[in-house]
């Protein structure tokens, strides 16, 4: 199906861009919006440039864009991407520029419930909703040039059952007895590798939350990486935290992030989102997924899956959960754990024809492994069976562990006069949102 999805202004910009397969140059959208320029009025919504295909619709201005490298069914790619515009209604209100910039990372998980691989999924607001966990930002009517520093609603994350959810469920009436602040950096993680573990594409998408209990509500002062950098130049390297975009909760001044990397922040009660960011460079994937096929006979497939973690021995993953589709013609599926493996479990749902497997523990550093004995049925063989294995696709969740490097340096009340000491809490939390390695 589509290779990316991508939606451009009406000048051309990138304002969201999905790679599904990285099967395609990084220039398809300029390459797209170079023909759609081409037309006397409105470009064709089907059509090929250079053996890659095009369809496209409009909406708002903006051309929603699905590429592929095959022959797409026009009906049913449009169908698709008018779809896709919907649900983006649904939860916006309305398309265009402003609003999907300051949404840019509810976009992306809209795209990211709806297809995956680049197959469509989900096509339904109603479907997705209950997996959707942003909140939209509406735009202000009277300044577009506030469109930098958008409004964020509660950003109902994910919040595992550790310091940050009893922050959560602690009721405000009860600041007064509290007087403290919780700070926590989420982020998921989305990966794509190849059959011999090496990254294909990868990305970031993350947030800097706070739970504030502090008596008075006294402004406050918080200082990120000195190597921080917002935006991206092409081609650019750097040792740094380089941020591709980023958003503000109403309540954060950021005029001095750019020279001294801090935030000052008049914090309201209870649960907000301090800073949304999103970042698409290289970084060190926590896991690797080694996947070995062999055919030991025509009807008879052995699949081996072993499982680096590739993080300090004192980190601790607190789960990992790896499925693996097997052919639709496969009679049996004997999944195989080592020996004396603890805190493991591999099962084969035959209606579903997976195979998941479920680490409740994993440390930096440690190794695991799964083979599957595949019995297929008479009308397949196993030459033509082991193309429809895969991919694998891994769920995890590791704590005190951030991907990005992206560091709280110190948390500081700025309100003069102020001698009390509340207790501040700084959490890292690492998850998977989609984690998949091609066999």
């Amino acid at each position: 199906m589509f290779s990316q999805i991508f939606i451009l202004s009406p000048r051309g910009d990138t304002i969201i861009n999905r790679d599904f397969r990285s099967d395609l140059p990084k220039s398809t959208p300029e390459t797209f919006f170079r023909q759609a320029k081409t037309y006397s009025g409105d470009a064709n919504p089907l059509f090929t440039v250079d053996c890659i295909q095009f369809v496209h619709i409009k909406r708002g201005g903006l051309y929603i864009v699905g590429t592929s490298r095959f022959n797409l069914q026009p009906a049913m790619s449009l169908e698709l991407l008018d779809r896709l515009a919907k649900e983006i209604k649904d939860f916006c209100g309305v398309i265009n520029e402003e609003v999907l910039r300051k949404n840019f990372i509810l976009i992306y998980e809209i795209l990211d419930e709806s297809f995956d691989f680049g197959y469509p999924q989900l096509m339904a607001t109603e479907q997705i909703k209950p997996l959707i966990v942003n909140d939209p930002i509406q735009p202000q009517p009277d300044s577009v040039m506030n469109s930098l520093r958008p409004k964020i609603q509660t950003f109902n994350i994910f919040v595992p059952n550790t310091i940050g959810s009893q922050a959560v469920q602690r009721s405000v009436l009860n600041k007064n007895q509290a007087n403290e602040i919780f700070v926590d950096i989420y982020e998921k993680l989305n990966v794509l590798f190849n059959s011999s573990a090496y990254v294909i594409n990868q990305s970031i998408e993350g947030c800097i939350q706070m739970t504030s209990f502090l008596q008075g509500n006294p402004p406050l002062k918080l200082a990120l990486n000195d190597d921080l950098q917002i935006g991206r130049q092409q081609g650019q390297y750097s040792a740094g935290v380089i941020l591709d975009d980023c958003n503000f909760h109403e309540c954060v001044n950021a005029n001095e992030l750019d020279m001294n990397k801090t935030l000052r922040i008049q914090p309201p009660d209870g649960q907000f989102v301090v800073m949304n960011y999103r970042i698409s460079g290289d970084y060190a994937a926590p896991f690797r997924l080694f996947p070995i096929i062999e055919e030991v006979s025509s009807s008879k497939i052995e699949v081996t899956i072993k499982l680096k973690a590739c993080f300090d021995a004192k980190i601790i993953a607190s789960y990992a959960n790896v499925r693996i589709p097997i052919p639709k013609q496969t009679a049996n599926a004997y999944p195989e754990l080592v020996k004396n493996a603890q805190l493991e479990t591999a099962e084969y749902d035959s209606n579903k024809k997976i195979v998941e497997w479920q680490i409740k523990k994993l440390c930096g550093g440690q190794e695991r492994s799964l083979k599957i004995k595949l019995t297929l049925q008479a009308t397949q063989t196993a030459h033509t069976a082991r193309k429809e294995i895969g991919p694998i696709a891994m769920n995890f969740e590791i704590p005190m562990f951030n991907v990005s490097r992206l560091q709280i340096k110190y948390l500081r009340i700025e309100e003069r006069g102020n001698t009390t000491n509340p207790h501040r809490w700084v959490r890292y939390i690492t998850q998977s949102s989609s984690y998949v390695c091609r066999i």
